[in-house]
């Protein structure tokens, strides 16, 4: 009937033996067992907080949940825990950290005391030194909150557009000519071309009727001809004497010219390296207009280098 398996823990008996309680050898103050107090053998031992402790008393000090060094958590009053009586305990409290665990808490009130108090602190309002704060607010920059731009440290809040205060990151901020950061519509708006199909520097046409004079005074001048710029004399352009730079130059024999004086001397056609021709007075010439200056004459050659002549001799009077 099974009425013998009732009698197991009665005055001590299990399985017809007794049990006789344990008894634990004690430490002197301090050296065993944290929970116990009693010696801890090598067989025995788990580690915690450079302590030793027996492997029956390596539990939660809260719910006696049993550990290992996975789960084990130490607390700042000398126990050890669980992680969840360990969060509950001595986790960040207040709405939405529900007791210290994962989760929503109902009332934004129910901790009380027992919630940290930490002050909200603006660290906006910490002034730096001139010229070495955020170029926006001017307060100091920390460690957690930088953003470089141009070299400058900037609040990850402040880094936005100067116009519509987008906020902006490395992809899309452009850096002004007034040290300011924008975003690229509105830096096209302010920086970029202006006129009719640019639409104040984005890629639709323009509708404000901005006039010549009104485009030109809001973006920096630039003059756009280099000839202006002359070189010293037997240095520069054959053509115009001025200073030749690497994005507009062509060569030919062993001179620099600038891209757009690089022409015909004579119908002033633009040439390539495939078209020039070097003229004995050290200027340059298409083909049709060289072989007509410098080219064989007389019947047969019609001043172009399209006809031979038929008896074989040149024709040319020196």
């Amino acid at each position: 009937t099974g009425a013998h398996l009732n009698r197991d823990d009665i005055d001590g008996v299990r399985n017809g033996a007794r049990l006789e309680p344990r008894v634990i050898a004690k430490a002197p103050e301090g050296q065993g067992c944290p929970r116990c107090g009693g010696y801890v053998y090598a067989a025995e031992q788990m580690l915690a907080r450079g302590r030793q402790w027996h492997k029956e008393c390596f539990k939660c000090g809260n719910c006696s949940k049993g550990l290992d060094s996975i789960l084990c958590c130490e607390g700042p009053d000398k126990n050890i825990y669980c992680k969840a009586c360990y969060a509950k305990k001595f986790g960040p409290k207040g709405y939405g950290y529900g007791q210290g665990g994962g989760a929503l808490q109902s009332d934004c009130y129910e901790n009380g005391d027992l919630a940290p108090k930490v002050a909200d602190i603006d660290v906006g309002k910490i002034q730096a030194r001139p010229g070495e704060g955020c170029p926006r607010c001017g307060g100091v920059v920390f460690a957690a909150e930088l953003v470089l731009s141009k070299g400058r440290e900037w609040h990850r809040k402040c880094f936005k557009c100067r116009d519509c205060t987008k906020t902006l990151d490395s992809i899309i901020a452009c850096d002004g000519p007034d040290k300011e950061v924008y975003c690229k519509t509105c830096y096209g708006k302010k920086w970029g071309p202006h006129g009719y199909g640019f639409a104040c520097g984005s890629s639709f046409l323009q509708t404000d009727g901005m006039t010549e004079e009104q485009i030109s005074s809001q973006r920096p001048f630039v003059c756009p001809d280099t000839t202006s710029i002359k070189a010293p004399e037997g240095e520069g352009c054959p053509r115009c004497g001025g200073a030749v730079f690497a994005a507009e130059q062509q060569l030919s024999k062993g001179r620099m010219w600038h891209k757009k004086c690089y022409n015909c001397t004579e119908c002033h056609r633009p040439l390539d390296s495939m078209l020039a021709c070097d003229g004995p007075d050290k200027d340059i010439y298409c083909k049709a207009c060289y072989g007509k200056r410098f080219g064989p004459k007389g019947f047969g050659y019609g001043h172009a280098p399209t006809l031979v002549s038929t008896s074989g001799e040149s024709t040319i009077h020196l």
